[in-house]
Order: structure tokens, then C-alpha cells, then sequence
């Protein structure tokens, strides 16, 4: 039900998209080259927990991984974590590994790094809902219809990046 909801929600935005369907990858270049894109524009939805109820989406390329200073300084806090699967499901009504903004639970806002902008024909590719479901849609457009803080809050990760 939940892909469904996903769905619906993007397709409400308007927004142009394609939704594409490819099952379990073990890999981000096995989602990147299922999806039709780089692994660079595979964007990771993950749900970051500043205090007791209060989350947020923080939207990261596929080959980078949130760099926990930068972004505990763009927010002003200095604690910032992970909320644990059940969690992360309860806010978002998505199970992790198909979490997205789109028909989330509750609205959360959204950070999105911002090697995501600066090329207006760039698309990002989304979860959807379900493991295995993606929407790719154009990068400005999609930050922009999220109202994305958009700021450099992630660094190249120092092992290899893996999807879940």
C-alpha cells in the first residue's frame, strides 16, 4: 500500500516523472543502471532525527554520504542520529529502503545537498515505496515543488556505498 501512496502523491505533484519497476538490487550501480541513470543521481531519502519527535528527510546523491558536521551546523544542534526501522516506518509509513518525501506520513521537511543543483536538465532518481520502485524526476523541479533547504551537507564516503 505504501508504494501506492507514493505513487499517488507524485503523481498529484505534477511533476514530470517516470516510475520504474526493477526488484532487490544489491548494488548502487545495479539500481543506477536498472533506473537509466548515474549512481551519482540515485538519491538516498533518509530520516534524521534532531530531538524527541522531530525528524526530517536529508536528501543524498547515491555516491555520497551525509557529512554529520556540516549538516548538525546548517540546523544548529549539536546531537543529531538516525531514528531506528520502526521508527523511520511510524514517521514516514515507509519501511527503510523505499522511503521517500512523497506521501510521507507526517511532513517532514527536507534538507538536499547541494550537488543536486546547478544543471536545470538534471534527473535524480527516488525511491518509491517499495524496494525495487523508483520515480526519476528533473532534480530543480523536484527540490523546488519539496521547498528543499538545498546546502552542502554530505562528503564522498570512505567505503563503498551500498542499498538496502
Amino acid at each position: 500500500m505504501s508504494a501506492e501512496r507514493a505513487r499517488a502523491a507524485i503523481e498529484a505533484s505534477g511533476l514530470e516523472h517516470t516510475v520504474t519497476e526493477h526488484g532487490r538490487v544489491a548494488s548502487l550501480e545495479e539500481a543506477a543502471a536498472a533506473r537509466g541513470v548515474e549512481p551519482r543521481d540515485i538519491v538516498k531519502t533518509l530520516v534524521v532525527r534532531r530531538a524527541e519527535g522531530d525528524h526530517l528527510f536529508v536528501l543524498v546523491p547515491g555516491d555520497r554520504e551525509i557529512a554529520w558536521p556540516k549538516l548538525r551546523e546548517l540546523l544548529g544542534v549539536s546531537r543529531l542520529s538516525m531514528p531506528d526501522a520502526a521508527t523511520a516506518q511510524q514517521v514516514t509509513g515507509y519501511a527503510r529502503g523505499t522511503i521517500t518525501p512523497f506521501g510521507s506520513l507526517s511532513a517532514l521537511p527536507v534538507v538536499a545537498d547541494a550537488s543536486l543543483t546547478g544543471d536545470p536538465a538534471r534527473t535524480i532518481s527516488l525511491g518509491a515505496g517499495a524496494h525495487g520502485v523508483a520515480a526519476t524526476l528533473n532534480a530543480e523541479h523536484t527540490l523546488a515543488y519539496l521547498d528543499a533547504q538545498v546546502a552542502d551537507v554530505t562528503s564522498t564516503p570512505t567505503h563503498s556505498a551500498s542499498l538496502s
